[in-house]
């Protein structure tokens, strides 16, 4: 029987040639960054106390919005799962919103909302806390933008676990909670780490939101993200090497999980 995803002919020729040539576009900026840049600039770059400052703040931000959003995302995500809920289609919608939305205009509205003058800053303020400008802010914005990758991944996870599963554990006495983290848990587990392997890579390359929501101070906000983009003015080969270490730091994740996602056994 012929591969029902397969094209015949002179189409089949022109989706090959359509095929390699988003391919080479998809591969063109990491390999671009390999051809110019000279491996003693890693160096150079790592020697970099702002460098340094930045990665630090980046993986430590990152981690920490990674944990707040597998915390607050993983029962939204096993909510939206269940085909019975009402209200699906419209949390659905709002958690999307988003990924359409530019990251400038997410952060615009959170300096509006944070800012001194906001409703949120003012309440925040008679306790003299401020969020805007701050390292709360970084965190804020990459929860912010990762959220859906990680919410949408998470629930498609969920849905492939068997409800009746669920329902011979509750018959057995598990409780709730019991249920999903014995039976629910275990089975989605694969689709929640490439999920939150997603977040974290989307909130590790945040740039818009953070750059308007927590500006770009170095040694307080400034991210590896923001910090390539001020490096780029003065040393265009020190923001190569860093744009190089995002990639790579982007690859060490991805890799071993597409492989360990196609290894024999752990698919259904």
């Amino acid at each position: 029987m012929k591969n029902s995803r397969s094209f015949q002919g002179p189409l089949l020729l022109c989706a090959r040639l359509a095929a390699a040539a988003l391919l080479c576009l998809l591969l063109l900026p990491v390999s671009s960054l390999l051809l110019e840049i000279r491996w003693l600039d890693l160096v150079t770059a790592a020697q970099q106390p702002a460098f340094l400052s930045a990665l630090y703040l980046s993986l430590k931000t990152t981690l920490i919005s990674l944990v707040i959003l597998v915390l607050c995302g993983l029962p939204l995500a096993w909510w939206l799962a269940d085909p019975e809920s009402s209200t699906r289609n419209v949390l659905r919608s709002v958690i999307e919103f988003p990924v359409v939305l530019p990251p400038a205009v997410v952060g615009l509205g959170f300096l509006i909302a944070f800012g001194p003058e906001g409703w949120i800053g003012g309440l925040l303020d008679i306790w003299d806390l401020q969020i805007v400008f701050s390292g709360w802010a970084v965190i804020l914005s990459q929860i912010a933008v990762a959220a859906p990758f990680f919410i949408l991944a998470a629930t498609n996870a969920f849905s492939r676990v068997d409800p009746e599963l669920l329902i011979v554990a509750r018959t057995l006495g598990a409780s709730p909670l019991g249920a999903f983290v014995q039976i629910a848990l275990p089975l989605a587990y694969r689709g929640l780490l490439s999920a939150a392997a997603l977040a974290w890579a989307r909130a590790m390359g945040e740039f818009g939101a953070t750059l308007i929501f927590a500006g770009n101070l170095p040694g307080k906000t400034q991210t590896l993200s923001l910090a390539l983009y001020q490096t780029m003015e003065s040393d265009m080969r020190i923001a190569l090497a860093i744009a190089l270490c995002m990639a790579a730091m982007a690859l060490f994740f991805l890799v071993p999980l597409r492989i360990y996602s196609d290894l024999p056994g752990q698919r259904k």
